[in-house]
């Protein structure tokens, strides 16, 4: 960059700031961090267990966010005068010394960036154009927004809100981040309905719809490869069974894909009532998805690829999800307790065969107990017990040489289970003490937290590690039986 391109950066640079002081615009900065020791004696990766089924609480790594805003043109206390903001998030779970990645910016994405404008051509309503992700509120003990649409779409959003109605429109485009470099449009429209009566309850509904279009021509468009066979292609064999019942084929001959579409779906709801006796506030959230049908997968037959269009096999699976977050003050400035349940249920009904995350089921239900032993010094305690159900046979490993046997402990290469179990319980426990500066509060940030956890799950080595998990490391380095899990975690959390 030479110094003319520098000083034509600062010149403009100069012009916007004395645009913005002419419109009397700020900026804000916002953010989030979660970073902590966590060392693991059993060989673990600084995580209790496997994920935020169990609570969030020791099962998350670090993480860091910032959101800037800047005000373009100030909103007025009184009137409808027009207004504008422009926002930008990056956000990313990885810091240097607290996780394998060692904070690269890698691993870190900008991931919302819009402008709000409000009372243009309609008063009252806030347009949103840019990324419009949008929830109806989150599950703080999971780090869940059961009821979320437009995460993965860019597009315009417009809302209007009174104390009694808030009510969102929006459309736009989720293609990229479905699709990724395969990237082809998914129209989604969407919105939702949200009413109030006073400060004591709320209900509200939405959903949005995605629609990816039939494009002759297109490789990223949703094409279907005739005649796939749902266990062939789990095996990786759809391309081998074809060459074998088609002898007399040309060399390289396969079918050719055909175009469609493919569409998808979500539905939202939510409920919130509190502000009566020891009761703070009460969520619960369902949300039921239809998943977007994957595109393509490969295979690879005599030394060349071939591409699999897997619509029709991926076109049935559906996501039910239901979550309820309990929050209350037993003894005032003493005593404050959060409950959590979530219920999960996952089907794929194009696959009755193997075990998947698309073909499950579970549930789960944490407890957090904050006592304030001072203004800023308290005790936390939460336990939490959750299972999960595989459909299609076993999923997990229950002993150290389960690789070796299947149902009923007879080996079976050929089979699609995995393990010797179809069932996984897990309880955790964990407790310490929790400094908050800004005084009483679950959810009061900054904490600086000294923690123990334990986990007991019926899965052996239930928890991120790098354990042998096939025959030949098996032999090198053997395994253990382990069904209890410790963690030591010196950490921080805040948002600002």
């Amino acid at each position: 960059m030479n110094n003319r391109h520098i000083g034509g950066l600062c010149a403009l640079a100069a012009l916007l700031v004395g645009s913005a002081d002419a419109h009397a615009g700020r900026a804000e900065v916002g953010g989030y961090l979660r970073i902590g020791a966590r060392p693991d004696f059993q060989g673990g990766s600084g995580k209790l267990g496997y994920w935020n089924l169990y609570g969030r609480l020791l099962n998350e790594g670090p993480y860091a966010a910032l959101e800037f805003k800047y005000d373009v043109l100030e909103r007025q206390r009184v009137g409808n005068a027009p207004y504008t903001s422009l926002h930008l998030k990056v956000e990313g779970g990885s810091i240097s010394n607290a996780d394998m990645l060692n904070g690269g910016l890698s691993n870190f994405r900008i991931s919302q960036t819009y402008a709000r404008v409000g009372n243009v051509l309609i008063p009252g309503v806030v347009w949103q154009v840019g990324t419009i992700d949008t929830y109806f509120g989150d599950m703080g003990l999971y780090d869940f927004r059961p009821a979320q649409i437009f995460f993965e779409t860019a597009g315009i959003s417009g809302r209007y809100r009174t104390d009694r109605i808030d009510l969102l429109l929006g459309v736009g485009d989720s293609g990229y981040w479905i699709k990724g470099t395969q990237y082809n449009t998914i129209l989604t429209p969407g919105g939702y309905l949200r009413g109030r009566l006073g400060d004591r309850f709320e209900l509200g509904a939405g959903g949005m719809y995605r629609y990816e279009p039939k494009v002759e021509g297109n490789r990223n468009a949703p094409h279907v490869t005739p005649g796939l066979d749902y266990e062939d292609w789990l095996r990786g064999e759809v391309v081998q069974t074809y060459m074998e019942e088609n002898p007399l084929r040309r060399d390289g001959e396969f079918p050719f894909p055909e175009a469609t579409d493919a569409q998808s779906w979500k539905l939202i709801g939510y409920m919130g009532f509190g502000g009566f006796g020891p009761l703070k506030w009460n969520n619960v959230f369902v949300s039921l998805e239809r998943l977007h049908p994957q595109l393509l997968s490969t295979e690879t037959w005599n030394g060349q690829d071939y591409t699999l269009y897997v619509h029709d096999l991926t076109d049935e699976r559906t996501v039910l999800m239901v979550g309820d977050e309990l929050q209350a003050t037993l003894i005032p400035d003493r005593l404050e307790i959060v409950m959590g349940g979530l219920y999960g249920q996952h089907w794929d009904a194009d696959n009755d065969l193997a075990p998947s995350d698309h073909d499950r089921w579970y549930w789960s239900g944490v407890l957090r107990t904050q006592v304030y032993l001072s203004e800023t010094f308290h005790w936390l305690g939460e336990t939490s017990f959750a299972q999960e159900y595989s459909r299609n046979g076993n999923a997990w490993r229950e002993h150290y040489d389960s690789m070796f046997a299947n149902t009923g402990g007879v080996p079976d290469s050929r089979g699609l289970e995995y393990g010797d179990t179809d069932t996984r319980s897990t309880w955790q426990g964990k407790t310490g003490f929790v400094f908050n500066p800004l005084g009483p509060g679950v959810y009061v940030r900054p904490s600086l937290r000294l923690l123990y956890g334990a986990q007991y799950s019926n899965q052996n080595n239930a928890f991120g590690n790098s354990f042998v998990d096939d025959l030949d490391q098996f032999n090198e380095f053997g395994n253990v039986e382990r069904h209890w899990h410790h963690v030591i975690s010196l950490e921080t959390e805040a948002w600002f």
